[in-house]
């Protein structure tokens, strides 16, 4: 298999207090966080290409689009969904939306980029050593 437009993702979570905005510091918003929401779409673009990926291969995300339309209170599910819309090279380009029970809850676009992990870690653990 290989990492193709078309490939989608996806990931579905019911709403919890830990996935709040007021979990997150904004006191009394009790309804899906965007940073959360963000994570989930994220998710979901991994899982799309996770399968075409090779041994020691990654993705890690570079660039996020989001509108986040609407509300989802806890208790709600929540489905998020990534499809690839274009390979160049390294850079996967996708398509993200999400849907509670009622209605389409976010849109936008999410890049990543495509890594060999051992060098990736390598290069994060030598900046570590220099700070």
């Amino acid at each position: 298999m290989e990492i193709a437009p078309g490939l989608v993702g996806e990931i579905e979570i019911t709403v919890a207090p830990a996935d709040t905005a007021d979990a997150l510091g904004n006191a009394g918003v009790h309804v899906l966080a965007t940073p959360r929401l963000v994570a989930l779409l994220e998710a979901a673009a991994i899982r799309a290409v996770e399968p075409a990926l090779g041994a020691g291969a990654g993705t890690v995300g570079t660039r996020v689009d989001v509108r986040h339309l609407a509300a989802t209170p806890v208790g709600m599910r929540v489905r998020a969904r990534a499809t690839v819309r274009e390979v160049d090279g390294r850079r996967l380009l996708y398509d993200v939306e999400a849907h509670d029970e009622t209605e389409r809850v976010a849109e936008g676009t999410h890049e990543r980029l495509q890594i060999d992990q051992s060098r990736f870690l390598a290069r994060v653990a030598a900046k570590a050593r220099r700070a």
